[in-house]
């Protein structure tokens, strides 16, 4: 369902809305007002990620407690979140590491497990702010530890490979040299903006026509929290802009997408899981064993940033970290090979 007169991110939350309406009826009754409770303070895709954790949650339940075997999900009386004990929420953790859903294993690393867990505080916490319950195990249960993730970043040399085969086809399958006779210039254009600036790809897709600005060389892009922001891009970028602009005017895009940047094939706007596929295809044309994602993507224009300015703030700025420090546990790494350069700069004595 689309509504050709909001926009991109607009819709998004309208398709959020309607997805949370649905989720909601398989939940106990009780998670309708947490989710009218918080409706104010979240993001309408935080709602979402919110219920799904939820209903797995109250599944687990369903399938492994003595008594909420004996009722439905919907059924589940409020008091239910008092008569659980801190054990019953470990166990709900352990579980997360491995299961069956539908006949598919679902596995759950640290990560995961600390947003399932954070999902559920959320909803104890509203409750016993609002004063329904008193109790609250699942603030007794640690956070899962995160394991550092060092940051994959392509060297310049793979950039350049990178964008390279984009343009010329170099190393694709015949069938994708097809496609990419119509993509070229699109898809050069999505990468080098990608790569340029740092965006998101969420951001990168809800970019309309309009929110290109060659005066200043700049983009108005949606952030994550809903806040606007002007991120600005140098001379290549600007190129593959104006080459993709020009290619764009003689495309005649499907009704409620005219004013979408970045076109599909279908003339409508791009998707996000179709700029994800379509990374990964052209990562498959360099030889390295980095995993290319568009965030990673993002990370090689953060430290490319960073190593250039030493600035942690303007990097923190230009991504849209709303939190500096953020920022700086992602790039620790580079400021501790910075400390290590720093040792011997200064000279005591003269060789």
């Amino acid at each position: 369902m689309s509504d050709t007169n909001l926009t991109y991110h607009d819709q998004v939350n309208v398709d959020n809305t309607l997805r949370l309406r649905e989720l909601i009826p398989t939940l106990p009754s009780f998670c309708r007002d947490f989710f009218l409770g918080i409706k104010d303070t979240t993001a309408t895709r935080t709602r979402v990620a919110y219920a799904y954790d939820l209903r797995i949650f109250f599944e687990f339940l369903h399938e492994n407690n003595p008594v909420c075997r004996k009722m439905e999900i919907t059924d589940f009386p409020l008091s239910l979140l008092e008569d659980l004990k801190a054990i019953d929420i470990n166990e709900y953790m352990d579980y997360l590491s491995y299961y069956i859903k539908d006949g598919e294993v679902v596995t759950n690393d640290e990560r995961g497990k600390q947003r399932k867990l954070a999902s559920l505080r959320s909803m104890y916490n509203y409750f016993c702010q609002t004063e329904r319950i008193e109790k609250n195990p699942a603030a007794l249960v640690s956070m899962p530890k995160l394991h550092k993730k060092e940051i994959i970043r392509l060297d310049p040399g793979e950039v350049a490979t990178l964008l390279d085969n984009v343009e010329d086809g170099e190393n694709l399958t015949k069938k994708q040299l097809e496609f990419h006779k119509k993509t070229r210039v699109r898809d050069l254009a999505l990468l080098t903006l990608l790569l340029g600036t740092g965006i998101r790809v969420s951001e990168c897709v809800g970019l309309d026509l309009k929110n290109v600005d060659f005066r200043n060389n700049g983009i108005l892009v949606k952030r994550k929290g809903g806040y606007e922001a002007v991120v600005y891009f140098g001379d290549e970028v600007e190129e593959a802009l104006r080459d993709y602009l020009e290619e764009r005017k003689h495309i005649i895009p499907a009704e409620g997408h005219e004013n979408a940047l970045f076109l599909s094939l279908q003339n409508k706007r791009i998707s996000v899981r179709a700029v994800e596929k379509l990374v990964k295809k052209y990562a498959q044309t360099v030889t390295t064993l980095k995993k290319i994602t568009p965030h990673k993507l993002r990370s090689t224009y953060g430290t490319n940033l960073y190593s250039e300015t030493g600035d942690i703030y303007l990097v923190a700025d230009v991504l849209g970290h709303k939190d500096v420090n953020t920022t700086k546990k992602h790039y620790a790494a580079q400021d501790e090979n910075r400390r290590r350069m720093a040792a011997n700069i200064v000279k005591l004595r003269e060789a």
